[in-house]
């Protein structure tokens, strides 16, 4: 890894750290809100303890002078809120039919996605490792979106994973097109903009308002896993683009696999553990050197 890519690196893990906890905890609470609520709450969670960060950091006399966002960034912004409104709810619903370590494995499609649509639509040079690493990442997928019996048909909590991770591999790179600008900025409005419109498929839906309790429990997860990491994730954009980014924060769903397990000690079936170990060669191959070296 080049010397100057290392501290972007270094945030893209730390990013996958916090976010790692969020399937699991959000399994937890789900038992106690509704999987759209559940979506509301993580990113106002994120928005508003990020807002928070904000005031302490105008504090300092050296402050960050970022480059604010414009009229010109609008469609990205627009796009990435949408996203952030679509991709959570499918998650918490897909955890809601599935297990939190089979979702957090199913999680690391994202790479998958992210990579092949910066590829297409932004050009981003992608190294024959890295399209291996993909068709293994894609073939463990779909083995872990196999019925319980390991039937030809597919379980639905699995496909709702995958299509929530589709929705976040479009939303990284709408997020990648605005990583030059204030990160916090992306992340109070990617959080309150999101939030607030998860809040209203909610309540037009009529889905019942869970106990204060759990909203706050449910908000904290979301200022950790949300507002902290995707605060990380923007800087690491900034040196790394959005498809490499997402490889190094493919540590992220084993770390999520692994609490998981400690968690509910669901039952490591043949098929999750082949499926695990094409995770793990599939996201070394695309963590590691996955990625061109051309300008």
């Amino acid at each position: 890894m080049e010397r100057v890519k290392a501290p972007y690196a270094a945030m893209a893990f730390a990013a996958a750290a916090l976010y790692a906890a969020s399937a699991p905890a959000s399994k937890l609470l789900l038992a106690e809100a509704t999987p759209v609520f559940m979506a509301s709450f993580l990113y106002l969670g994120a928005g508003i303890g990020m807002s928070f960060v904000g005031l302490l950091r105008k504090n300092f006399k050296n402050g960050h002078k970022e480059t604010k966002l414009d009229k010109g960034d609008f469609t990205y912004v627009a796009l990435m809120i949408v996203l952030d409104i679509i991709a959570p709810i499918l998650l918490m619903v897909g955890l809601g039919m599935t297990t939190a370590s089979n979702a957090s494995l199913l999680n690391n499609f994202e790479i998958a996605a992210t990579a092949i649509i910066a590829f297409i639509m932004f050009g981003e040079p992608v190294s024959k490792r890295l399209w291996k690493g993909i068709a293994v990442i894609t073939a463990a997928s779909m083995l872990l979106s196999l019925g319980e019996k390991g039937s030809l048909s597919f379980s639905l909590g699995s496909v709702f994973v995958l299509m929530a991770a589709t929705a976040w591999g479009f939303e990284n790179n709408c997020t990648r097109m605005l990583s030059l600008k204030d990160p916090l900025q992306v992340v109070v409005l990617k959080g309150l903009g999101s939030g607030v419109g998860s809040f209203i498929v909610a309540f037009l839906i009529g889905d019942s308002f869970p106990e204060l309790v759990y909203v706050f429990y449910a908000m904290v997860l979301g200022f950790f896993s949300y507002g902290m990491s995707i605060w990380l994730y923007v800087y690491a954009q900034r040196g790394l683009g959005a498809a490499r980014t997402s490889s190094y924060y493919a540590v992220a769903p084993f770390i999520g696999a692994a609490i998981s397990y400690t968690v509910f000690r669901d039952p490591l079936s043949p098929t999750f553990l082949a499926a695990l170990a094409l995770m793990m060669i599939g996201s070394y191959l695309a963590a590691f050197e996955g990625f061109s070296q051309k300008k």
